[in-house]
Order: structure tokens, then sequence, then C-alpha cells
């Protein structure tokens, strides 16, 4: 099996290229065998996949980690442990953005840290929902402030636009990565935040590489899905398909990604993935899934390799799609619009901690 590819955050801290998101753990996606996917952690550390992607407001996923690790030691098998980081996020709820106090967030952040039995939190990624409300600065120096008190190792952001990113580096704000929706379909980090990362240091992390499942083989050839669907990322994705030229286009993309998928005797998912790592400042893609049987296929995609002539027909067809609107998550930040009006929060309230 080809090697996971690796790379640096930041010097001695490594990370897998393929994250292990965790969204798709935390319900309204389908049925979750919880203990099914706490034992598959393992698997994946073994298989080289050995960064996970989490958030306080993923519904039980930050406890699920840690009964993984406390399992996991329990067993004595600790040593399996060195080399997994866990990346969660810090996403204070919509109604309390006015209102929120620095010992609330600490609360936050110490939860996180009780549900994944660390000392210390690997990389925290800050997330605003409501820009109009400018605390987000404020906000995001004081998990600086936790930072040098130990209880951080890392900082990030996630889908906080350009204007927003330098607003808060100004501020003396150090962050070592930005998580943001980058894929075949939706490039509008590159306006303009992806320069401002390059100058800044902030690596990038992409998540809707496959668009909830939507850049497969599942989908070529398929008519037009009406709503509801199956799920909430494809309900996200499916908004994200309409704006950039519609399903035609969406399908001709799919023909495209058969035709360089059948050369190389892999999946469309691969290559639409394959063609995200190859990106020049993208540091690693985050693939949400429900169990492990995507192993064989993460495989599958560190032995690919595109020419040059994949590539070109790819930027062809990519060519003629149409521009999203708006710098990054400017879309889903309107809550009166398409877009914003899916998105659910206040997700704290949902769940007590730990």
């Amino acid at each position: 099996m080809t090697p996971v590819e690796t790379t640096e955050i930041r010097p001695g801290y490594k990370i897998s290229r393929v994250l292990k998101g965790g969204w798709q753990l935390a319900g309204g996606h389908a049925a979750i065998d919880r203990e099914k996917a706490i034992t598959e952690m393992e698997d994946y550390i073994r298989s080289g996949i050995t960064t996970f992607d989490c958030a306080d407001i993923y519904t039980g996923v930050e406890q699920m980690i840690g009964d993984f690790r406390r399992a996991t030691i329990a067993a004595g098998k600790a040593e399996l442990l060195a080399p997994l980081k866990v990346h969660t996020k810090c996403v204070p709820d919509l109604q309390k953005l006015k209102t929120l106090t620095r010992d609330q967030l600490q609360e936050t952040i110490d939860r996180s840290l009780e549900r994944l039995g660390l000392e210390q939190l690997n990389l925290v990624q800050f997330h605003w929902w409501d820009t109009a409300v400018p605390r987000y600065v404020e906000i995001a120096s004081w998990l600086s402030e936790f930072q040098k008190e130990g209880k951080i190792d890392l900082l990030g952001t996630t889908n906080f636009n350009t204007d927003c990113m330098r607003e808060m580096t100004d501020a003396g704000v150090r962050f070592a990565s930005m998580q943001v929706q980058y894929s075949l379909l939706d490039n509008r980090s590159e306006k303009t935040l992806l320069p401002f990362c390059k100058a800044n240091d902030i690596k990038i992390l992409c998540y809707g590489t496959v668009a909830g499942g939507f850049l497969s083989d599942r989908w070529l050839g398929v008519a037009e899905p009406k709503e509801p669907l199956e799920n909430r990322s494809l309900t996200k994705y499916k908004l994200i398909i309409d704006d950039m030229g519609g399903w035609d286009l969406f399908q001709a993309l799919l023909s495209t990604l058969r035709r360089i998928a059948d050369r190389h005797g892999v999946q469309v998912a691969d290559v639409a993935m394959r063609a995200v790592l190859d990106w020049p400042q993208v540091s690693g893609i985050i693939v949400g899934v429900r169990h492990g049987g995507h192993l064989e296929a993460h495989a599958r995609l560190f032995g690919l390799k595109l020419t040059d002539a994949d590539r070109a027909e790819i930027t062809a067809i990519l060519g003629q799609k149409t521009a999203l609107e708006g710098d990054v998550y400017d879309l889903e930040r309107d809550q009166k619009g398409r877009h914003g009006r899916i998105m659910h929060y206040n997700l704290n309230e949902e769940k007590p901690a730990a």
C-alpha cells in the first residue's frame, strides 16, 4: 500500500494529508454505530491517517475520540496514540456572541480538554457565526492568551473571510491554519484569501472536497435530485452545484473525472481529492466518513498521480463554471439567504458538557 502523505503545519507538528472528518459522526447524516466508530479509529491510525478533525459543536464526537484515547491507554497501547493529532473547533453559539465572557470561553476550552482526555489541545480552529457582531478579534485574542497559558498548542480558524483574517492577524493573533471549503466546485478562497494566507504562513486545510459525496461515481448519470435530500451534507452542496452552473454542468464535470479515473483504474472521488491535494497551498483535505470502509479508497488516493493532460481536462471543464459570489463563507454567513437558512446554530445548547 502506498504510504499516506504527511506534512508539517509548523516545525515538528506533523499531520496526515488526509484528515478523518468528524461531522458525519455528529448526527443528521445517518444512523451511527458509536462503538464501531470508536473501534475503527485504531484502523485509521494504523493505516497512516493520524489526524482527526472534530468540533465542540459536533454532537458527541469529541467524547468519542476521547473515549477511544482512554480505551487505547487502558489496553496498554498508548504508543499507538503518539502520532495522533486531534483538531477541534471553538464555535460560540450565535445567540451568545454579544455576551460571551472570557470565563465562558475558557469553560468551552476546558470542556474540550476533558472530553478528549488531553492536557493540551493540539489545534483549535476558531469559528464565528456573525461577523456583524465585531467581537471576533477580542475572542481570538482570548484564545491566544489560552495558548500562551498552555491549554492550546496551535491556533487556526475556519470560514473567516480575508478582511476578518486580516483584522485578527493585525491584532497580533498568529494562526497556523485555515480550514476552508475548497474543491473543484468551490474556489472562492482563490480570490483573496489564499494570497493572504500564503503571505502569513497560514496552511490550508480543505473540507467539501467531495461535496458531501456528490463528487463520486454514485451521482454520474443520475437525474437531478429533488428535495428533501438524504442528509445535511447533500442539501448544503446541492446549493453549491446550483450556483456553479447547475446539474448539466455538474454531470459534464463528473464525466470528465470518470474518463480520468478510467485511465488510472480509480474512482471519481479519488480524482476529485487528488486534484485538490495537488493544488499549491493545500496542506490537507478533511474527508468525512461514518465508517472505515473508505480506507481502501485512501490507499488508492496516495498511489494516484495525475498527469498534465488530466489536469488540463479538469481545468477546461472548470472554466465553464459560474463564479460563486463573495469571499469565503459569505454566502453561508447570510442567515436570510439560501445557503445561510439551512445552517444549524446554537449547537452547544443542544448538548451538555461531558
